[in-house]
């Protein structure tokens, strides 16, 4: 079980519990925080203070007074009025997601709902209740009001939801899992709506994704370096000091460990060749710099899943409700961008991999790597279907975050659009994940013609988890199937870690 606090949640218990479907419970520190909190709402109401969203309307609305009487209904028609969402919907992972970090979000004790709006959120985690959220509709202005609003409608018994696979009225939904309806107070449906929390959750698993498929390509690169008959030299340790981004050092070094007692190499190390195409010569530089990106991207998101994104936000110490703007989903709406360009760039540069695989001009080895050249055409169509998504990441590269368009009577009149950048980059991990698939396929075809030269240590680990789901080519056949069973391997990180000291297997899980 995973305790929120909201101040200590990381990208791997997001994981956990999004993907993973562990428990939660809330800490009584958190309790104590959002009781206190909320002790400040509830005096404001007392005195007849005026408070943006609670004894106001909403965004150009926000001059409208409410009457004390009218409180509570404002809150429930917050809800239903924003539930505007359209497109398929987020699959239940992103939406466990965000209900984790909206959770941990209002933990923090700085929105001023009572705990039972937390609780409310764990226990649909607990017991599988998952809000059908559309995918578009979000600005990523005062957060992600539209996706928010689905989500939220299911806490007060109305929207839609699934439970164990099926969907249900919400509150049927609740029925079946013993969880009452909520009852929303002041605040409480804008406390629900105003956050990153879509954004994170979205962009959070792409990036957690994103972090596997990195160190798959250092293993990609290494084997077609090894069967391109590559020189190790780039990987040599006094080229990376002298240029010492941590990330293309660990690169260097992560080759240097897969391709360690390599027949391969030692077969060709007195062969004359200087240096070899940059797809190559510059792993360590390109893929080190992927590596850094994402650490940094990563240190973002996790600031902000332990951040407070509503408005108004209450500081009890001061006895305060001060409006502000902390639901703007510009840095992370900067941080997805910026691991699109960084994931098309992984993309590109195994694509050419691909490339020099399966060209015999390039290769020296059997056109597109066939068992019988022209009866059969082997793998040629891996380079296609790689160029073809490559092309299309490059496309989804264009930044989101630049791309503001007013909403709200002119009141919301620069937006994020965050949650566009992370549905586009999960679209882009999707297809950097094929893409390495196919030059894994192709490297370890390209290994079938350099035997009975033994492998290096990492790469022949690499080659047998391949092989354990995919044979070599006899003949032709759909290379789609062989394509997704090596995604399967790919996406349960077999190749993660193989570079490294101490770790990686070749036996399958």
């Amino acid at each position: 079980m995973i305790t929120i606090d909201g101040n200590s949640l990381s990208l791997d218990q997001l994981v956990r519990v999004a993907v993973g479907g562990e428990t939660l419970e809330l800490s009584s520190d958190a309790r104590t925080r959002i009781e206190t909190a909320r002790g400040v709402i509830e005096r404001a109401l007392a005195g007849d203070a005026v408070i943006y969203g609670v004894t106001t309307g909403f965004g150009k609305l926000s001059e409208v007074r409410i009457p004390r009487e009218k409180i509570r209904e404002l809150q429930v028609n917050l809800l239903r009025s924003h539930a505007s969402g359209a497109g398929e919907p987020l699959p239940e992972t992103e939406v466990r997601g965000a209900m984790l970090l909206r959770a941990n979000s209002l933990a923090k004790g700085f929105s001023g709902v009572r705990t039972a709006v937390v609780e409310t959120l764990v226990q649909l985690l607990n017991r599988r209740v998952h809000p059908i959220v559309p995918s578009r509709g979000s600005v990523g202005a005062s957060g992600d009001l539209a996706p928010s609003a689905h989500m939220a409608l299911v806490m007060i018994g109305e929207g839609e939801a699934m439970l164990h696979g099926d969907p249900l009225a919400g509150a049927e939904a609740l029925r079946r899992a013993g969880i009452a309806p909520l009852d929303l107070e002041a605040k409480e449906g804008l406390s629900l709506l105003n956050g990153t929390q879509f954004i994170a959750a979205v962009g959070g698993l792409a990036v957690a994704r994103a972090l596997v498929l990195a160190e798959t390509a250092d293993v990609a690169g290494a084997l077609s370096t090894e069967v391109l008959l590559g020189t190790p030299a780039a990987s040599d340790s006094r080229i990376q000091e002298v240029r010492p981004h941590p990330g293309q050092g660990r690169v260097a070094e992560t080759i240097r460990r897969l391709l360690a007692d390599s027949e391969i190499v030692a077969s060709h190390r007195d062969c004359g060749r200087v240096q070899d195409a940059y797809s190559l010569r510059c792993i360590p530089q390109v893929h080190g710099a992927a590596h850094d990106a994402l650490e940094h991207i990563c240190e973002i998101l996790t600031r902000e899943f332990n951040s407070a994104t509503d408005n108004p936000l209450v500081f009890a110490q001061d006895g305060l409700v001060l409006s502000g703007g902390n639901f703007h989903g510009a840095p992370l709406a900067h941080a997805l961008d910026y691991a699109a360009i960084v994931l098309a760039d992984l993309a590109g540069i195994s694509e050419r991999r691909i490339e020099r695989l399966v060209n015999p001009d390039l290769s020296g080895l059997p056109a597109f790597l066939a068992p019988e050249p022209g009866l059969t055409s082997g793998y040629m169509m891996l380079q296609v279907t790689a160029a073809a998504l490559v092309s299309e990441c490059k496309l989804l590269s264009h930044p989101a975050s630049v791309d503001s368009i007013p909403t709200s009577g002119g009141k919301e009149d620069h937006v994020s659009m965050g949650l566009t950048a992370a549905l586009k980059l999960r679209t882009i991990v999707d297809h950097l994940e094929t893409v390495l698939a196919g030059e894994l396929l192709a490297a370890c075809q390209a290994m079938e013609y350099r035997r009975p030269l033994r492998p290096g240590s990492g790469t022949g680990q690499a080659y047998d988890i391949v092989r354990s789901a995919v044979s070599a080519l006899s003949g032709d056949r759909p290379a789609a199937k062989d394509i997704e069973a090596v995604r399967r391997l790919i996406r349960s990180a077999r190749f993660s870690g193989l570079g490294a000291s101490g770790r990686g297997s070749a036996s399958p899980n």
